[in-house]
């Protein structure tokens, strides 16, 4: 539970997005453990589930995924891991495309804005949206410790902070939470260091 609300992670493509918003996890997830970890999945069919919906979802939005977009995207996907636009550019120098740091954050400011991926503020990275086809904002639980990442979505917890916030008299433009701690294998210390 986190401030009464439950928590209830899972890992994208096992969950099915279509009839309603459901939690969902950015690094792999163990469903048997209930923990962060390593979940085995064909990890080429993920990233090509990522791009064909980012590709549909474009097409729908008349939006252009330039080839660029589309590799830095990609790249988000790659490990499942938060990834910095300077990690990304420098895989985009490793290979035959020249890039410069503008490049790069224009991509991510474009797949930002279509919600298939999301920044993480503490860390300065990103990591792919399973379900971009849906408007949400996440919650993040990041582990201090091995740099895990979980995505959940609460509606209510948005919420609470979205009507506490106008009580105040403010509007809120913009809304990612990040809460930082252990995860279940390294409060166990089980997890990597």
């Amino acid at each position: 539970m986190i401030a009464g609300f439950p928590v209830n992670l899972y890992l994208p493509p096992v969950v099915n997005f279509e009839d309603a918003p459901a939690p969902m996890v950015s690094k792999g997830f163990d469903e048997t453990r209930r923990s962060f970890g390593a979940r085995p999945h064909d990890h080429r069919t993920c990233i090509a589930d990522a791009l064909g919906k980012a590709d549909a979802l474009c097409d729908r939005r008349s939006a252009r995924l330039t080839e660029l977009r589309r590799r830095v995207l990609e790249l988000v996907w790659r490990s499942h891991e938060p990834v910095g636009a300077y990690e990304i550019l420098e895989r985009l120098q490793r290979g035959t495309r020249r890039a410069a740091p503008p490049t790069v954050y224009r991509a991510l400011d474009f797949l930002l804005e279509h919600g298939l991926v999301h920044r993480l503020e503490s860390l300065n990275a990103y990591v792919g949206c399973p379900h971009p086809e849906q408007r949400h904002t996440s919650q993040f639980l990041i582990c201090r410790n091995c740099s895990g990442v979980a995505e959940i979505y609460d509606p209510g917890i948005s919420t609470a902070v979205s009507t506490s916030a106008a009580a105040s008299g403010f509007v809120v433009s913009r809304l990612t939470i990040e809460l930082q701690g252990l995860c279940p294998r390294c409060r166990d210390g089980t997890g990597s260091a």
